[in-house]
């Protein structure tokens, strides 16, 4: 099949994508965080708290006067539950029946990580479906975890399997610490749903995908999913000869889009600060093509070689990303530190620019319960060109 090209300017393709993220026009009144959560399809959980955690931030940038409460909010009324995405991640509760696609194939003897023992697990479901929901900790061994990640203790490989396979389900505690539930008792009207097909899971990847992303390859559909490539390429494909989808080739990628796709929002005269595991950034190679934006998040990088730091946040200004921030809130003080702020080359440091910037600054400093920023590190032009600002606010 031939490809036309893009029909989308550069700037336009940015664009629709930026309001298929829900970027351009916040949701806000009851029911804001379940929409947004449809409407990306996930959002992912991360733990990681040097600020703020992943979740609440992608949150915060889309819905109005955001607190983490109203997470905890969606989830206790069902509206969302927590399963695994492409990681783990809070879903629609309508998407329920997706999730076990994942689930019964490990029920039937496939390994998520581990391979727990069976006794074990069968020890933890009778004790939580005698004395309710338990948090992890209730299950270990007492003593230290030397190993990390990858050497968990037997009660956590087999709590993690049994939720991997769906006989578990979590609540999290506003510490952020888990209780494990019995999926039957917790969301009794997911028992015996029918585990959508090959065909149907394909179809509900790139209806989410495209509805969240405004644009995708087969590939970026089925970004770190097992088993679904052919599926989805075989139903793009159709999609396209019967006219329900429409294509495109661009830097040797053909993308696919709904024919309804068109510009509504406008973009503001606004800078984001994004998480690291914002759906807009995640799949790094996307973000290069559609955004010209190279971006790698430093957690996993050795000090030494960091170029920006631990927990740098893209910067993302109009329809550009214009930079990256390295933050950490030392909430005790109050003190949002900047600890190393690196803009782009040939970014032109405006007085639009300066005052999106401080604006963003200062609400993601509210956000993280401070009241004081301080930058670190910068260029001086950029140092300078702050200064002011950054002054009046703390």
């Amino acid at each position: 099949m031939k490809q036309q090209s893009s029909p989308f300017s550069p700037t336009q393709l940015r664009q629709l994508v930026l309001q298929q993220q829900g970027l351009l026009k916040p949701q806000q009144g009851q029911g804001a965080v379940a929409r947004v959560v449809r409407q990306l399809g996930y959002v992912q959980v991360d733990s990681i708290n040097v600020v703020e955690r992943a979740h609440h931030h992608v949150l915060f940038n889309r819905v109005r006067r955001y607190q983490p409460d109203l997470l905890q909010q969606a989830v206790a009324q069902q509206q969302l539950f927590e399963y695994w995405a492409h990681a783990a991640a809070f879903l629609p509760m309508e998407d329920f029946r997706f999730s076990l696609q994942r689930k019964l194939p490990l029920r039937a003897g496939e390994t998520h990580w581990f391979n727990p023992e069976q006794e074990l697990m069968q020890q933890i479901l009778t004790t939580i479906a005698e004395q309710g929901a338990l948090p992890g900790r209730f299950f270990t061994e007492s003593g230290s975890n030397q190993g990390g990640w990858w050497n968990w203790q037997p009660a956590k490989q087999a709590l993690e399997q049994l939720f991997m396979q769906g006989h578990l389900s979590v609540l999290r505690q506003g510490n952020f610490q888990k209780l494990y539930e019995l999926t039957e008792r917790l969301y009794p009207q997911c028992i015996g749903l029918r585990e959508p097909s090959a065909a149907e899971f394909a179809s509900y990847l790139i209806e989410r995908t495209l509805q969240s992303q405004a644009v995708a390859t087969a590939g970026q559909i089925c970004y770190l999913r097992k088993n679904c490539k052919t599926q989805v390429q075989q139903q793009l494909l159709s999609a396209v000869q019967e006219g329900r989808l429409c294509s495109f080739a661009k830097d040797g990628q053909v993308y696919f889009y709904s024919p309804q796709l068109a510009l509504t929002d406008k973009v503001p005269d606004k800078v984001w600060l994004l998480s690291p595991f914002d759906n807009l950034v995640i799949q790094r190679e996307r973000l290069r093509q559609l955004f010209g934006f190279d971006y790698q998040m430093e957690v996993y990088v050795p000090a030494a070689k960091r170029k920006v730091g631990y927990y740098s946040l893209p910067v993302l200004y109009r329809d550009r990303f214009v930079g990256q921030v390295d933050v950490k809130a030392e909430r005790k003080e109050g003190l949002l530190l900047l600890q190393h702020l690196q803009l782009e080359p040939g970014t032109r440091l405006t007085e639009g620019f300066r005052q999106a910037l401080l604006k963003a600054l200062k609400q993601y400093a509210d956000f993280n319960q401070c009241q004081r920023i301080e930058l670190r590190q910068a260029a001086a032009e950029v140092r300078d060109w702050l200064a002011t600002g950054l002054a009046a606010i703390g």
